[in-house]
């Protein structure tokens, strides 16, 4: 029999009715992840064609899409607003069975492609407001509507918005936090991060301000957002503040505008990275990929691409890895005019699914067939977590350069420290977290068996000597690597005006060196590739100082040996070393070896073990495992690329291949 709540909705549709939401609430934790993408809608599409594009995704095993819901194609000359042209994209979606997540989009210049972030002035603020209020109550009712993406990739890229509605909420901050000339130990603050931490607070109370809008008129449905860019805009984003007014968090991946700091091999990599960011900074709340690239960018864009099938399909394994409910392409249809005009669609001009499209059906087609056993899955700690500062990105910002002949003193060394210590760990199979300090839970009282790594984070604020300390003495061991703590959040040099961390840490520093773009570190039987800055510890004659500290230990190598892999590419001396020296929780699973250039994510489903393996080398790999117990059953591949398989408890891996088994 058909089920009561769909049969309603069939005799809407039949009828034509459109007021009665007979399935509207927040994306759950336990739904089944979905594959979709971006329709885009803009006049002189007929309805036949915007249908067309619906089936098209319904026979391609797409349940989801994503709308920008342009105000400036609604708006009219008296005021009002014209929703026919989008009401037609609703109707097609709840004809096939694809939910929409709508996106606010506010009017603004014809060749504004992603939107203003911030109102111009009151004026503009108060036209939103009244946008958000008709569009709200229009479509709320939609038995199609899934969510509101309550404004499109929020942040600055670092251009601060000099207009009459920003300043004056700036004149607001600086009464609330006025500024200082002289620290509390006399030194005179020369630099600061004010601009940095006003916008990463105003973005919040914006968002803020737009989701409550929205709430004013619909509670029922998901609230979303989707930060891009986040490898150079994290310090931007404070994500436990927006998950109180958020139901769930989402993210843009195209790598030809967002992932510069990565190499065409690396953007798996790079897409796992983004996706444990953004897993992290969910917290709670569930999350998916609200844009990911699709199609050729011809014109637009920073680097030109067209993503192979390969890495459609690595790309949605792995957002499935980092528990993502799912992952929406930009986009189905191209649009027609603009300077994204005939560019990154999923379809021909034909309206023909491209190999991309196909590519995508397949994995939608696996979690189909195998729903519940991604309905909730969970990643297996390693235990250990890299850990970044906002801080730190905006201390290097004032400091950085965009062009420098060395790495470090150029504008990304801090998150690229990072991603080199994720990476290098990755390659040895291990869960590694990623997440902002903030995000760490530093109120367990047993932090045995877990490890934080600080990477080249150059600027750490006092207030976390506390945090740190407690991490360590109840068990913890941090591993400190580069310039980290170099500055405070003032930007004083913290050697100089004393120490912070100098009783955690067992020491403090006597000078860096600079020496050379790539040099050795040796430790032991390990020699690392270092970038630029040798560190020296007073008093130590090793370059790495391990000092116990409580119930636990910090392990503090002064110099850039993470930039030194990412420098060199040779991650292997780093990854070995980390894997022996940082404790793990005792039941993961890992490689018995290194293994570069292939990423595995390990989650547990009810009683079953599922691994995602994506091999991104030019060689095939046999990948022995360890971990594994006799109580760990049969593998069965429940996807396979070709050339790759399971036998005898390895994992055979074709170049570009993914392999998905559960135990």
């Amino acid at each position: 029999m058909m089920n009561v709540k769909w049969w309603i909705v069939y005799l809407m549709l039949l009828f034509g009715v459109q007021s009665m939401d007979v399935s509207a609430q927040p994306l759950a934790k336990d739904a089944v992840p979905f594959v979709g993408a971006q329709v885009f809608i803009e006049p002189g599409q007929t309805s036949s064609q915007i249908d067309g594009w619906f089936k098209t995704m319904a026979e391609n095993g797409m349940t989801m899409c994503r709308i920008r819901m342009f105000e400036s194609y609604m708006k009219q000359s008296d005021g009002h607003w014209d929703f026919s042209l989008f009401d037609m994209a609703f109707q097609s979606a709840a004809r096939y069975g694809i939910k929409v997540y709508a996106t606010l989009f506010p009017a603004t210049a014809k060749t504004d492609i992603g939107g203003w972030k911030f109102p111009a002035d009151d004026d503009q603020k108060n036209a939103f407001a009244l946008f958000i209020k008709a569009l709200v109550t229009h479509y709320k009712k939609y038995p199609a509507l899934a969510g509101w993406v309550i404004i499109n990739e929020p942040g600055t890229d670092g251009n601060y918005p000099h207009t009459d509605f920003v300043d004056k909420a700036r004149s607001q901050w600086d009464g609330l936090y006025p500024e200082r000339d002289y620290k509390e130990n006399g030194f005179p603050v020369l630099m600061t991060v004010r601009d940095q931490q006003f916008i990463h607070d105003f973005t919040a109370d914006f968002l803020k301000w737009i989701a409550l809008e929205i709430k004013k008129y619909d509670d029922s449905h998901d609230v979303h957002v989707n930060p891009a860019g986040v490898f150079t805009n994290y310090g931007e984003y404070n994500f436990p503040v927006w998950r109180n007014f958020l139901s769930s968090l989402g993210g843009s991946a195209h790598p030809s505008w967002h992932f510069g700091y990565f190499s065409r091999t690396q953007y798996s990599l790079a897409m796992l990275v983004l996706s444990e960011l953004l897993r992290s900074g969910a917290g709670p709340l569930p999350w998916f990929m609200t844009e990911i690239q699709g199609g050729n960018n011809t014109y637009s864009g920073v680097n030109a691409l067209c993503p192979t099938a390969n890495e459609i399909t690595q790309w949605l394994w792995t957002i499935l890895g980092c528990e993502g409910k799912g992952g929406i392409f930009w986009m189905l249809n191209p649009r027609s005019s603009g300077i994204e005009a005939g560019e990154w669609a999923m379809i021909d001009f034909q309206g023909k699914p491209s190999e991309r499209l196909r590519a995508a059906k397949q994995v939608a087609s696996v979690i189909n067939r195998h729903a519940d056993l991604f309905r909730s899955p969970h990643i297996i700690p390693s235990g250990i977590d890299v850990v970044y500062l906002k801080e730190s990105l905006w201390a290097e910002n004032l400091m950085g350069r965009k062009q420098d002949k060395y790495q470090g003193r150029m504008y990304g060394a801090v998150i690229k420290s990072s991603i080199a210590c994720f990476k290098a760990l990755t390659e040895r199979g291990l869960n590694v977290g990623l997440k902002a300090i903030d995000e760490y839970d530093f109120s367990q009282v047993d932090y045995t068996g877990r490890s934080i790594i600080l990477s080249n984070q150059i600027a750490v604020p006092a207030f976390y000597k506390e945090r740190l300390e407690r991490f360590v003495a109840r068990g913890g061991t941090l591993f400190v690597e580069g310039l980290t703590a170099f500055f405070d959040e003032e930007l004083h040099n913290t050697m100089n005006t004393g120490f912070t961390f100098e009783k955690l840490f067992g020491s403090n520093i006597s000078e860096f060196i600079l020496r050379e773009n790539l040099f050795t570190t040796t430790v032991g039987q390990y020699a690392f590739p270092t970038h630029l800055w040798e560190g020296r510890i007073c008093g130590e004659t090793s370059p790495v100082h391990i000092h116990s500290f409580g119930k636990g230990k910090v392990i503090w190598c002064p110099s850039n040996v993470a930039l030194g892999a990412w420098v060199s590419g040779n991650y292997k001396p780093l990854s070995d070393y980390l894997y022996e020296s940082l404790p793990k929780i005792s039941d993961i699973i890992a490689f018995r070896d290194y293994q570069s250039d292939v990423l595995l994510r390990t989650l547990k489903s009810g009683n079953v073990t599922l691994m995602i393996c994506i091999n991104k080398s030019a060689e095939a790999r046999t990948i022995a495992l360890n971990g594994l117990s006799s109580s760990s059953g049969t593998p069965y591949p429940i996807y396979a690329s070709e050339g790759c398989s399971v036998m005898d408890g390895e994992l055979i891996m074709a170049p570009e291949g993914v392999l998905v088994v559960k135990w």
